[in-house]
């Protein structure tokens, strides 16, 4: 009876580690995925969000303990709803290359609204998008990684170049009447982005 020949195993660590701050590898890691996941949920009750976020540029680690990433406009915005209730937040990116990882940074975010004074302090980070409604800020306080080891491999193919030509089409004011109908309360009643105000 002939034996099977054990397939060779790729040894990664295995081990959760939390780092005291984000590292220059860890930097490297997150600034390069092409998605990301945010989770918030309210203070009490209610339902969790978990929302994915794409678009090449729209994040970036600013200093060890600090990230920031480009809120657009969208048919929710549960994010915006919860942080300003309380504030809580974790982000993960994984990999979904050869080398498997995944790292969850875990804070306290805050939203800069479009409509705030250091708004464009903020916004210059990144590409101008005119479906831009914030910059969501997070202090991390939190920050570790994982194996991986279920995830699957898969390639980008391209981005998905959609959301940003169809807030072209509507126009300035079309984006704020989109945002007032859809971003004013989050799916519990709480409130969300109001701050295009009523119409006039």
């Amino acid at each position: 009876m002939a034996h099977r020949r054990a397939r060779p195993r790729t040894r990664f660590a295995q081990v959760s580690t939390v780092h005291e701050s984000i590292d220059a590898r860890l930097r490297a890691f997150v600034e390069a995925q092409p998605v990301f996941f945010v989770g918030t949920a309210p203070q009490a009750g209610g339902h969790v969000n978990v929302s994915p976020k794409g678009l090449s540029d729209t994040f970036t680690v600013v200093d060890e303990h600090t990230v920031a990433y480009l809120d657009l406009t969208a048919s929710g915005a549960e994010t915006i709803a919860h942080l300003r209730e309380n504030g809580r937040i974790t982000l993960m990116f994984c990999s979904f290359e050869h080398k498997p990882n995944v790292v969850r940074l875990q804070g306290t975010g805050r939203v800069v609204s479009l409509y705030d004074d250091d708004f464009a302090s903020w916004a210059a980070r990144f590409p101008p998008n005119p479906a831009a409604r914030s910059v969501i800020v997070v202090d991390v306080d939190r920050v570790s990684d994982s194996c991986g080891y279920s995830l699957p491999l898969m390639s980008l193919d391209e981005e998905r170049d959609l959301l940003t030509p169809n807030m072209e089409r509507r126009g300035p004011d079309g984006v704020v009447a989109y945002r007032r109908q859809k971003n004013r309360t989050s799916v519990d009643g709480l409130p969300a982005f109001d701050d295009d105000g009523l119409p006039g």
